[in-house]
Order: C-alpha cells, then sequence, then structure tokens
C-alpha cells in the first residue's frame, strides 16, 4: 500500500523541544492543517465541521530517517525504564506514523485554498496528515478503560513567572499573533519540556525553544532566589528574543 499527504500541517511548534508529549496538554498550541492538492474539495469535508474534535493520522517526518526501535524509554517512566515500542506513543516506530485527536475550530476557504484550524496540537511544523477522522464521544472515549504507567495525567509541578522584558515581550507579540502568548507559553512550561533526565535537577542553564518566530528563552529557580508559591517549583521566562 502507497499513502500520500492529504495536507501538511502549519504549526506555532517550530522544532521538537517544547511540544507537549500528549494532545490536549496545552489547549492554546495552535495549527493549521492546509489541504494538499488534489484533496480541497469541500464534499470531502461536509458535515466535519459538526464534530468538535477529529483524529489526524500523521508521520513523524523529522525523525524518520532515524529508523524504529524495538524498546523505547517512555518519558512518564523518568527516561530510565524500557518499554516495548508498541507500548509507547514513541515517534521510533515500524512506519513512522502517529495518531492525534485535537480540537477542530473550523474551516476556512480563501479562493481554491482550504484550511481546517486546529488547537490542542502536538504537532511539529510541516508535519503530512494521511487521514482525518472524526472522533465519536461514545466510542472513543471509555470510562472503564486502563491507561497502563500513563493511566492519570502529569501533574503540573512549576508555577511559571515572567521577567519584566518577557511580559513586554508577550503583550507586544500577542498584538501581533492574536494569541495570548503569555497563557500559551505557561501552558507548555508548566508540562516541563525537559528531557526526563533532567527534572529535578537544579542546572544553571537557560533553555530556549521556537515558539511561532519568537525564541523563548527561561531558567529553573532555587526556592531561595524566588518566592515559591503554591509549594511549586518555579520557572522563570525571561525573553522572546
Amino acid at each position: 500500500m502507497e499513502i500520500e499527504p492529504i495536507g501538511v500541517i502549519s504549526s506555532c511548534y517550530k522544532e521538537k523541544f517544547g511540544i507537549p508529549r500528549q494532545p490536549a496538554l496545552v489547549p492554546l498550541g495552535k495549527a493549521s492543517l492546509i489541504m494538499a492538492e488534489g484533496y480541497q474539495q469541500q464534499e470531502m469535508l461536509d458535515g466535519l465541521a459538526e464534530f468538535s474534535h477529529i483524529w489526524l493520522i500523521f508521520g513523524f517526518h523529522a525523525t524518520l530517517e532515524q529508523g524504529w526501535k524495538a524498546s523505547v524509554r517512555p518519558p512518564r517512566l523518568g527516561g530510565n525504564k524500557r518499554v516495548g515500542v508498541f507500548a509507547s506513543r514513541s515517534m521510533y516506530r515500524p512506519n513512522g506514523l502517529g495518531l492525534s485527536v485535537c480540537k477542530l475550530d473550523s474551516i476556512s476557504t480563501r479562493g481554491d485554498k482550504v484550511a481546517l484550524q486546529l488547537s490542542g496540537v502536538d504537532m511539529l511544523d510541516a508535519t503530512p496528515v494521511y487521514d482525518i477522522k472524526p472522533y465519536l464521544p461514545y466510542a472513543d472515549c471509555l470510562p472503564g478503560a486502563v491507561g497502563g504507567y500513563a493511566d492519570k495525567k502529569p501533574a503540573i509541578q512549576y508555577e511559571v513567572i515572567f521577567s519584566a522584558l518577557a511580559k513586554q515581550q508577550c503583550l507586544e507579540k500577542q498584538q501581533e499573533l492574536g494569541v495570548d502568548v503569555m497563557a500559551l507559553i505557561q501552558q507548555i512550561l508548566q508540562q516541563d519540556p525537559r528531557p526526563a533526565f533532567h527534572a529535578g535537577r537544579y542546572q544553571k542553564r537557560e533553555y530556549g525553544m521556537r515558539l511561532y518566530d519568537m525564541n523563548v528563552r527561561w531558567c529553573y529557580l532555587l526556592s531561595g532566589e524566588e518566592k515559591i508559591r503554591e509549594n511549586k517549583e518555579l520557572v522563570k521566562v525571561i525573553s522572546l528574543c
């Protein structure tokens, strides 16, 4: 069987680092699915706007050349314990295919260009999409399901604060992009995007990620450096240079 992309993702996430590890963890993470030539017929999308969420089958294009692995180290297990690749959502899979559910905000048409506006995404910019399916609550949400080692949503461990410079830059970018940039960054950093083996370690270093056209810089603070509230560790956003 040969498959070809029906569209490509234009995402706020411009690099792998910083992308939430599961969909819906960052509700403000937005993307557009731009339908490819030959798949822009409106009749293909008739009725889809009636659904609040959709499934996307996509390709892990940025890591495909690295091949697949029989076992992987899931971040939820601290990056130390191995499980079989089929017991994970790792990108290092035999066929390099991913599955993600996201919120369908709208369907837009400009001339012959058709795009699906999405939120709560966990996909890298330029990701190829191979199929779309509607999310069916009665069939896809199973109350008695068991999630193994990832049975519960990750706890939020970090409180995110902003430097005066970062606050000003967030306001400027919000005006430019029409996105609540400060809230978006908070949602991402609360999930701690660092490699699992960095978690819980204090390191005097800056981290950075590409988000839209920004280079977001942040660091992790010791309790003595800033006032800790609600017993959460602090992440300080330094700048959006």
